[in-house]
């Protein structure tokens, strides 16, 4: 028997999220019940990684669209960051607790993906450091609960990639999306704005602040909407949006074209967006997030 750790605790549970199974599942039951399931079934989703308190409203409008019915894989794109990575990283455990059930990973995925030469392997230190993908999971866990035993997930966190390796990651996880019994997880906030992220970008002619960076935030994400991976960059290279998640949603954009390439027809839909706060002045600070869903026809 080897003994290395086989399981992630759930290391974020008690601080970004409640440790209680039973309250936890029926905040996100409150929250999933606002919300409209218009897009389903959902071949991606992009969805923000704040703690609940801020953003377990908006996300619930990306984790609506899940159809626990179809999906049996459920890859998790997370950015990382802690660790500097400049390709991206698979867990070195089996299973991520979280306080609802556990998930399990797919280790024949994993062994695929791992054959490649892509990947290295995060240490379980890394692994609970991050809460990219951890935010992730109680949403995973609970909009997939009515077929719990039968679905695994694929955890993967993505480092800052160049947009060639964008391009590679993309075409490698490109088949994996062609697949109807597959979902994507998206790991993303947006703009982080004020002195503390060292971010202060205002356009007065939008009004208030927060009206300068709801604007900012539009815009990438109508440019996300369009399902184009080189003007994305372009706007983050003008802009410099302190969107965490750039390159998860720069290796979604390429998968998704190199699937275009071979007439698949595909469409992305922001549902909703909110702010941690109106920022007004300079002293203000504020995180962006949005939830959207990516639809084969």
């Amino acid at each position: 028997m080897s003994n290395r750790v086989l399981c992630r605790e759930a290391s974020h549970a008690g601080s970004w999220y409640t440790a209680s199974g039973p309250q936890l599942s029926a905040q996100l039951e409150g929250w999933l019940s606002q919300v409209q399931s218009t897009k389903r079934p959902a071949r991606a989703i992009i969805a923000p990684h704040a703690g609940y308190t801020y953003c377990g409203s908006c996300a619930a409008h990306a984790y609506k669209q899940v159809d626990p019915t179809v999906t049996r894989k459920i890859f998790i794109l997370g950015p990382s960051h802690h660790v500097p990575l400049s390709r991206c990283a698979l867990s070195s455990v089996e299973i991520y607790r979280t306080p609802l059930y556990d998930l399990r990973i797919d280790q024949k995925i994993y062994g695929e993906l791992w054959k490649t030469g892509m990947f290295e392997r995060m240490s379980l230190q890394t692994d609970e450091d991050e809460h990219s993908i951890e935010m992730h999971l109680p949403y995973t866990a609970k909009a997939m609960e009515s077929h719990k035993d039968e679905f695994t997930i694929v955890p993967v966190l993505v480092g800052a990639l160049s947009e060639s390796k964008e391009q590679e990651f993309g075409k490698l996880f490109s088949k994996y999306l062609a697949d109807p019994s597959n979902l994507f997880v998206v790991s993303s906030d947006f703009c982080h704005w004020g002195q503390r992220f060292r971010y202060s970008y205002y356009d007065e002619s939008q009004g208030e602040i927060f009206r300068s960076i709801e604007h900012l935030d539009k815009m990438g994400m109508s440019i996300i909407e369009q399902l184009d991976p080189v003007s994305f960059s372009n706007y983050l290279k003008k802009y410099h949006n302190t969107i965490c998640g750039r390159h998860p949603i720069g290796v979604l954009l390429n998968a998704i074209t190199e699937l275009q390439k071979n007439g698949m027809n595909m469409s992305f839909s922001f549902l909703n967006y909110a702010q941690s706060s109106q920022c007004r002045n300079w002293q203000d600070s504020s995180v962006s997030y949005a939830a959207g869903a990516l639809m084969v026809h």
